[in-house]
C-alpha cells in the first residue's frame, strides 16, 4: 500500500510567532485557514542568507508548503499571497495582543475556517487604523464563540429577553443576570448586551462596558497566566 503523503502545498497561512530552534532555524507557529494553528520548523531561516528570512512576518497573508506527520511540521517554502498590509503604532499592539490569544486559546490543530476569514478582515482594519477598540471587542466576542464558549448576549439566565433599561450583572456560568450570584462578574447596563449582538459599539457607554466585559471574559478563559502583550495593550486601552 503507497503511504498516503503528509505535504500540506500553497497553504494560506499568518504567523503568529516565531521563535529559535537549535543554532540555525526557527520554529513558527501559524494559523492555517484549512488545518488551524500548527508549529513548523523552518531549516536555516536564523542564517543571514536564508531565502525565508525574510518572508516570515506576522500579520501578512502568506502561502506556505509543509510536511509532516507528528506536532511538528517541517517547512518547504513560503511567498507572499497579497498585498503587505501597513500595521504599526497602536494598530501593531492590537495585532500583537490578537496573536497572543490565539496562541492561547487555539486548540493545535483544529480548523476554525470562518475564524481564519474573520482574522483575515481584522488585519485589514488594523492597517486602517480606525476604531482599533471596537476592532478588537469584534475580535474577542468571535473568537470566543468560535471556540464554543456560551455568551447569551439577548436573554438572561432565566431565558427571559434581556431589557436595555435594566442593569445585568454578567458572569461566567451564569450569563445576564439581575442578582449578583457570586462576587465575580461585571455590572452593565442591559442595552450594552443588545448592542454587541447586533454588532452595534456607536454608543460610548456599549464600547465602554464592552471593553469590561471582555477583559473579564478573556480572563477567565485565559487562566492565571498572565499574556506577555498585556502592559503593551493596557497602555493602549489607556490605564
Amino acid at each position: 500500500m503507497a503511504r498516503q503523503s503528509t505535504k500540506k502545498e500553497n497553504e494560506i497561512v499568518y504567523i503568529l510567532h516565531t521563535y529559535p530552534f537549535k543554532e540555525t532555524s526557527l520554529i513558527i507557529e501559524i494559523f492555517s485557514k484549512v488545518h488551524g494553528r500548527i508549529s513548523i520548523v523552518a531549516k536555516g531561516a536564523r542564517r543571514p542568507r536564508s531565502l525565508v528570512r525574510g518572508m516570515l512576518q506576522s500579520f501578512q497573508s502568506l502561502q506556505a508548503t509543509w510536511s509532516g506527520q507528528g506536532e511538528m511540521k517541517t517547512l518547504h517554502s513560503i511567498d507572499w499571497c497579497d498585498a503587505l498590509l501597513q500595521i504599526e503604532g497602536d494598530a501593531l499592539i492590537c495585532g500583537f495582543y490578537i496573536n497572543e490569544l490565539l496562541m492561547r486559546l487555539l486548540p493545535k490543530e483544529d480548523p476554525h475556517e470562518q475564524l481564519f476569514d474573520f482574522y483575515h478582515q481584522t488585519m485589514k482594519l488594523l492597517s486602517m487604523k480606525n476604531h482599533l477598540s471596537v476592532t478588537l471587542r469584534r475580535f474577542e466576542l468571535r473568537l470566543l464563540q468560535e471556540l464554543g464558549y456560551e455568551l447569551p448576549l439577548t436573554n438572561d439566565e432565566n431565558g427571559a429577553p434581556i431589557d436595555p433599561n435594566k442593569i445585568y450583572n454578567y458572569e461566567v456560568g451564569y450569563g445576564p443576570s439581575e442578582i449578583k450570584n457570586s462576587s465575580e462578574g461585571v455590572s452593565l447596563q442591559g442595552k450594552t448586551l443588545i448592542d454587541m449582538a447586533v454588532d452595534d459599539y456607536k454608543d460610548h457607554t456599549t464600547e465602554m462596558q464592552s471593553k469590561q466585559l471582555m477583559r473579564y471574559l478573556i480572563g477567565h478563559y485565559i487562566g492565571e497566566k498572565p499574556l506577555n502583550s498585556k502592559q503593551l495593550f493596557l497602555h493602549l486601552e489607556g490605564e
